[in-house]
Formats: C-alpha cells, sequence, structure tokens
C-alpha cells in the first residue's frame, strides 16, 4: 500500500485514548426521538420509523437489507449501488415489500447523502475499503450507521471512526451479531465467576480463506462490464484495471481492499474476547505466515499484493484489573492450536475458541455458539453462576433502539474501534513478519518505525475521512 501523507502521521500520534471501560459504556445523545403517536392498528406512526438507506446491495447486503425490511419500525427509502443490476434489484424488493414505488435507488452514496434529505441512518455493506469513507461521510451529516464487519480496512481508520462516533453523537453498530448472543454472555459469567481459574492464554482458529489468497496480480485486462462503476468501486484504493479476481467476494484477500481472513472472521471472535477478558490494548503483535513462489522454481517470498494462504498471529496483552497478562493467538488457512488432551478422541472443528486458565479450559464456537468445559466431567460438575448480565433484544434491535434516543448499542463504533484497532495490528505486523511493540495510548509502533506506514494509505485524490 501507498505511504500516507505524513500530515495525517502527526494528527494520530496525537490523539489520546481513554479508557477502554469507559468509553464502551459512554453515553450518547441520539438525533432522532421516537414519536408518541401510534398509527393506525398499533403500527408505528409515520414519526417513529426510522428511514434507513441501504449501501452496497451484493448478496451479503441484501440480506442485511431483508433483515431491516422486515422491521415495522423501519422503512428504507433508497438503495445504492455501483452495479447497476445490484441496485435495481434492491429497489424492486423494496418496492414489492411496500407496494409501492417510492425507493430511490443511486450510483453514488455521495449523491444520495446530498439528494435525499429524508434519510436518517445508513446501512453500509461494501468492500472494507469502503466502509470508513461512507461511514464518516454519513456520521458527519448527522445519520446513524450500522457497518458489516470490518469495520474499517485499516488500523487508523478504525481509530477515527470511533473519534467520529464519539463526537458526531449518532447511534452506531458493527455487524458482529454474536455480541448479542447468549453464548458470549455466558462465557463472560462463566469465565468471571472464575469457572477456569485465570485466563493466560486464548486460542482462535478459522477456516478462512475460502477464497484465493497467495497469488500475484493478473496481468490481463479484460473490459469493466457495462453495469458496473469501476472507478468508483474503487474509492479511495489505488487504481489499478478491472479484473474479475477482484469482484464479488474475491476482494477480501487482496491487501488494497480486503483485510484477510482476519479481519473477515477474526472480528466476530476478538468481539468476544475483549468482552470475556476486558481487554484493551495490546503491547505485542507477531505474525508469521505462507509464502508463494511467483513462478516454477523461484525462491518463495511474500505476495505484494494478497494475504497469505495461512498464518498465525500472537497479541500479548496487559494485566488488567483482577485478570494477568494474556496471550491472544489467531490460526488461519487450515493451522490449528494443539488438540487439548480434554477432548480426547474428539477432534478440533473448523472454527471456534479456546479459553486456557490455571484450573481448566472452555471451548466455544465463536461465533456466538454455546461455551462449555472439557472434558464433559467438567461441565457436568460445574454450577453455573446466575445469568448477571442482562440479555439483547436482538442485535439488529440494539441498534434500531440507540437510533431512538435509547441506550448506546452492544457492538458500537466506540467499543468495536478498539477492537478493530488492535485486531488489523495482526496484518500489519503480517505484512511486515515482525514483532510489533505498540503504544495505544500514542498509537504507534515503538520498536519498527516503518510499520506506522502500514496504519493507513494515501487516499485516491477527492477522497478524505
Amino acid at each position: 500500500m501507498n505511504e500516507r501523507k505524513e500530515k495525517d502521521k502527526s494528527k494520530h500520534t496525537d490523539i489520546s485514548r481513554r479508557d477502554f471501560m469507559g468509553r464502551a459504556v459512554t453515553a450518547a445523545v441520539f438525533t432522532v426521538a421516537p414519536g408518541s403517536i401510534l398509527g393506525s392498528r398499533g403500527a408505528p406512526a409515520p414519526s417513529e420509523r426510522l428511514n434507513i438507506a441501504c449501501i452496497g446491495l451484493g448478496d451479503q447486503g441484501t440480506r442485511d437489507m431483508k433483515t431491516f425490511l422486515d422491521k415495522a419500525d423501519v422503512r428504507i427509502v433508497a438503495v445504492c449501488d455501483v452495479d447497476s443490476n445490484n441496485r435495481e434489484r434492491a429497489r424492486q424488493i423494496v418496492n414489492e415489500k411496500y407496494g409501492n414505488q417510492n425507493c430511490v435507488a443511486y450510483n453514488d452514496f455521495r449523491q444520495m447523502l446530498e439528494k435525499q434529505k429524508n434519510i436518517d441512518a445508513v446501512l453500509v455493506v461494501t468492500p472494507d475499503h469502503m466502509h470508513a469513507v461512507i461511514s464518516a461521510a454519513a456520521m458527519k451529516m448527522g445519520k446513524h450507521v450500522y457497518c458489516q464487519k470490518p469495520l474499517t480496512h485499516t488500523v487508523y481508520e478504525a481509530h477515527k471512526l470511533a473519534e467520529s462516533a464519539r463526537e458526531c453523537k449518532v447511534a452506531t453498530q458493527l455487524g458482529t451479531v454474536n455480541q448479542a448472543s447468549e453464548g458470549s454472555r455466558l462465557l463472560r459469567e462463566w469465565i468471571w465467576d472464575g469457572a477456569i481459574g485465570p485466563v493466560r492464554q486464548v486460542h482462535n482458529w478459522s477456516n478462512r480463506p475460502i477464497w484465493p489468497q497467495g497469488i500475484d496480480r493478473p496481468k490481463e485486462t479484460p473490459p469493466v462490464p457495462s453495469t458496473l462503476d469501476w472507478d468508483l468501486w474503487l474509492g479511495p484504493a489505488p487504481y489499478r484495471p478491472y479484473h474479475p479476481a477482484y469482484l464479488p467476494l474475491v476482494w477480501r484477500g487482496w491487501w488494497d481492499f480486503g483485510t484477510g481472513a482476519l479481519g473477515d472472521m477474526g472480528c466476530y471472535s476478538f468481539d468476544t474476547i475483549f468482552r470475556v477478558l476486558k481487554l484493551g490494548h495490546p503491547t505485542s503483535v507477531e505474525a508469521s505466515g505462507s509464502a508463494f513462489s511467483p513462478k516454477m522454481w523461484a525462491p518463495l517470498e511474500d505476495s505484494k499484493e494478497t494475504y497469505p494462504r495461512a498464518s498465525i498471529i500472537h497479541y500479548k496483552f496487559p494485566a488488567r484489573q483482577d485478570m494477568p497478562p494474556v496471550t491472544v493467538t489467531w490460526y488461519d488457512g487450515g493451522l490449528l492450536p494443539e488438540k487439548p488432551e480434554e477432548l480426547g478422541q474428539e477432534e478440533l472443528g473448523k472454527e471456534g475458541l479456546l479459553f486456557v486458565g490455571d484450573k481448566g479450559k472452555i471451548l466455544s464456537e465463536f461465533s456466538g455458539g454455546s461455551p462449555r468445559l472439557i472434558p464433559e466431567s467438567a461441565m457436568r460438575e460445574y454450577k453455573q453462576p446466575p445469568k448477571s448480565i442482562p440479555r439483547s433484544i436482538g442485535h439488529h434491535q440494539e441498534w434500531i433502539e440507540a437510533c431512538k434516543g435509547g441506550k448506546p448499542a452492544g457492538a458500537n463504533f466506540e467499543f468495536s474501534g478498539l477492537v478493530t484497532e488492535a485486531l488489523l495490528l495482526g496484518n500489519v505486523a503480517l505484512r511486515l513478519r515482525k514483532k510489533l511493540y505498540w503504544d495505544g495510548p500514542s498509537f504507534r509502533v515503538t520498536n519498527v518505525p516503518e510499520a506506522n506506514e502500514y496504519l493507513h494509505f494515501q487516499y485516491r485524490q477527492e477522497w478524505s475521512l
């Protein structure tokens, strides 16, 4: 990636960070107040409905749009996508749902935000490299934002979006739906209850990537499809010719557009790990990964274009409150931690979370599945504590209520921004294959100066946060 401007460096090295736990629960003042009068037959009155615009309408974006389309207190008023097929399909779905032709379709989200005056909130489901610029623009205009995971493409963007959410006083929510799960709450209650004693290690693995990685840039330059605005799809990313190797979905494996397996699935598990262990900034991050050979018999090297096919990333966090230092290790591309002897003949699943404490181990599906102590005998003998953590009204409903003036949603940008910063530092370490020491409050890597250049990249002209 390109080096970002020196003036951007000076800005974010001077920014101090609030204490993590205090920041995560900071109350916010929201701009959309609920109406006081119900419509006919108990349906929400127009003043109570949240008008949403959906930006990014591929497969995931359409699924998310349909989730909100089924909410009685939501009205989708506009859709936006750089591919005309996507946006027209979405517009038809919305109009069929409402039985009218009032949904407006746009190519450019900037024009939509400027022209469509009745938008209260936006749903952002684009490739990773567009998340920050769209979310920031919407927040600056007073719009509430729901953004699909990962929150951003770069460490610096995560820092800035958290700051913007706090300053703009809008309701935000990241698409880490597992934060609202029962499993996430049980993990906290059990570990805080001392079920396995102080936790000193966490192992986290994923079966991703399920798209190509460890490859080089294609040399062919096929024509851009007539339905696609390629320049707008690139957005702030460095220009390159169109190729179907970049979209749809496969953009996740390219440094310039995605965040690899870690960004795709790690955001779910790190959300859980941060909550369970009350984590803040890591003190160090170290990574290793597979290499590729660009030609037969050529020396192995790191791809300058894509993430490696497999990687292992180690994060070290300091002691917090009554919890000791802990090491969190990420595995992807088929790599797994050593199987705990407590599993006996059972094999590790394709993805999961393993908490290792002084007195035992807890195994969990990291996407929010039910945790269990291992071996089975430990689970049978464990007397579960009372359910002390409030249960969620639903991940999406949390955000809707926050937009109406309720309490902040569970995965608000202030909390998720810090999690994303730490998470994406792993990709910086993976790119350099060096151990990085991180000074979170000063927002800089202290031992490898060039690593700070990878906290962000220089946007193309006309793009900014």
